[in-house]
């Protein structure tokens, strides 16, 4: 069974909609039980996979059978995890009955649909996030396009037709772009030697500076429209504001990591040459996308809009942290992407229960709630501090990390500037909560308001749980990923260095602390050799 856990939690879902599918239409309480109760199995399936999780680098859990054999074309099946992807598919899992439940009372109107679209959503972003075959990624990641385009068209807003066709256009563009690099790679790979779309034989591939160059642009435009990094973001605040709130919750908590997920686990090792070369490009983008989004999300009037903004401010976190290219910014890139889908998640589905009770999502409608709901007061208190980053919650780990990591690397000045961003995130945050939950309650609409029930309770509780465990002890969460990181920061070392250059160029000395136990493989004296080639059904 073992040997099947990733395979067996990727596609429960599936097995979840052929059961919806014999449900009459009008048993609405039916479709969300057994909706509900599919993404709870799914997540208690998934936890032999994080307890049975060895602390190394190296992928587990694998599954590898031939899949597709088309002409030249040889596509299998293969699957795996490592410390970078195992925290984001137990994310995955955890997320989904979370967002089930909060749609009980908010979707009315084609249930079963919506339960299907659902549970097709959660086996798109787990077959992306364990998929080990770069043809099958490609897969998964296009299945996730088409579900989520119908929860924003179907149970939208106002709006829901434009939001979904620009989300819809923006992601397309990007993934046509990648299948042509897919496309390209492959043909290099065969070249080498190669008999197969496996991932981890192409990270032995040795591309000219040129071929790195045009791929790693193509790879890093599909995966920055997925961020969405400054200026591709314009679709989010717009997909986001007009998703109903489970979509907004899978949206910031999932969805949004499949971007940041590609640098790491594709552009990154694929093409380290390109990445380095990049780095300043890609950071002035995400400290401008730190900065841009802070100063837009201040001037917001929906509250749905301005958490909406906060992401692309949060991610763009991330993505400094990810090209410092260091130990520390990228674990704090990853524990942020963690962070991130706890915390704003948590916020989009605050405000999903605030639009529920008075259909408005304006920030002039309301002030003095706390009045009338302060278990809802004490809730959205805890997860706003949570949002920017105060000691003792998730948010600030991540983000010390981060700058941290930057400030060590060669990204010293962009840290600089990107650590306003913590402040501008107070300042809308708080300014924010302010104006909706004190001040007088002389709305006569407010006055009537109900606190959260015991289902909304039930959803919130997990999450402030996960908010003061990775705040108050992230030490699990960072010895699972940290061998998987530390190989990922030796595979990004350009190939034309020397193991003591490395450090220098990340802007500490040799031998610095901050780099402890990293072992970084000698770099062959040829670099023009051919690799070696790897037996097709051999995993690495």
């Amino acid at each position: 069974m073992s040997n099947h856990l990733l395979s067996l939690t990727t596609f429960l879902p599936i097995l979840g909609v052929l059961l919806l599918l014999f449900i009459p239409r009008d048993s609405k309480g039916v479709l969300r039980g057994v909706a509900l109760a599919v993404t709870v199995v799914t997540f208690l399936v998934s936890l032999p996979i994080l307890t049975g999780f060895q602390s190394n680098a190296e992928f587990q859990f694998l599954e590898n059978v031939p899949w597709i054999a088309a002409g030249p074309f040889v596509m299998r099946y293969n699957v795996g995890i490592d410390g970078i992807s195992l925290w984001l598919v137990i994310l995955t899992t955890f997320i989904m009955p979370l967002a089930v439940l909060s749609t009980w009372t908010a979707v009315e109107e084609k249930v079963k649909e919506y339960m299907i679209c659902l549970l097709l959503l959660e086996t798109g972003m787990l077959g992306a996030f364990i998929s080990l075959d770069l043809f099958l990624f490609y897969i998964f990641w296009e299945v996730m396009l088409i579900p989520m385009y119908f929860i924003i068209g179907i149970w939208g807003g106002k709006n829901k037709i434009y939001a979904a066709v620009k989300f819809f256009i923006y992601t397309m563009v990007g993934s046509l772009l990648m299948l042509v690099a897919l496309i390209f790679l492959y043909f290099k790979g065969l070249d080498a030697g190669f008999s197969n779309f496996g991932l981890l034989q192409f990270f032995d591939l040795r591309l000219d500076p040129a071929t790195q160059t045009w791929l790693f642009l193509a790879f890093a435009l599909a995966f920055a429209i997925k961020v969405p990094m400054f200026p591709l973001h314009t679709w989010l605040p717009d997909a986001h504001t007009e998703a109903p709130t489970a979509g907004s919750v899978i949206l910031a908590a999932i969805l949004l990591k499949m971007g940041t997920y590609g640098y790491v686990r594709f552009a990154l090792p694929l093409f380290p040459d390109a990445a380095h070369r990049f780095t300043p490009l890609i950071a002035t983008l995400a400290v401008i996308g730190i900065i841009y989004a802070a100063l837009v999300a201040m001037v917001q009037e929906d509250v749905k809009k301005l958490v909406a903004y906060s992401s692309v401010a949060h991610l763009g976190f991330v993505m400094l942290g990810v090209f410092a290219l260091n130990t520390q910014g990228i674990t704090g890139g990853m524990l942020q992407m963690l962070n991130h889908g706890v915390s704003t998640g948590a916020l989009f589905l605050i405000v999903g229960f605030i639009y529920e009770r008075r259909h408005t999502r304006l920030i002039t409608d309301f002030g003095g709630l706390s009045k009338q709901m302060p278990i809802f007061a004490t809730i959205f208190m805890i997860v706003t501090l949570s949002s920017i980053g105060l000691p003792g919650t998730n948010g600030f780990v991540g983000e010390f990390l981060i700058l941290l990591g930057s400030f060590e690397s060669s990204l010293r000045w962009w840290a600089v500037v990107a650590s306003s961003g913590v402040i501008l995130s107070a300042v809308y945050m708080l300014w924010m909560f302010q104006r909706v939950m004190f001040g007088e309650l002389d709305n006569p609409k407010n006055q009537t308001l109900s606190d959260l029930n015991a289902r909304e309770i039930a959803i919130m509780v997990p999450l402030l749980a996960l908010i003061f465990i990775m705040g108050v002890y992230p030490n699990p969460f960072i010895e699972k990923m940290d061998p998987a990181i530390q190989k990922l920061v030796a595979q990004t070392k350009p190939l034309g260095m020397s193991a003591r250059q490395m450090p220098a160029m990340q802007g500490l000395p040799v031998g610095h602390p901050a780099i402890p136990g990293m072992a970084v493989p000698a770099v062959p004296a040829v670099e023009q050799a051919a690799p070696a080639v790897a037996d097709p059904n051999e995993v690495k």
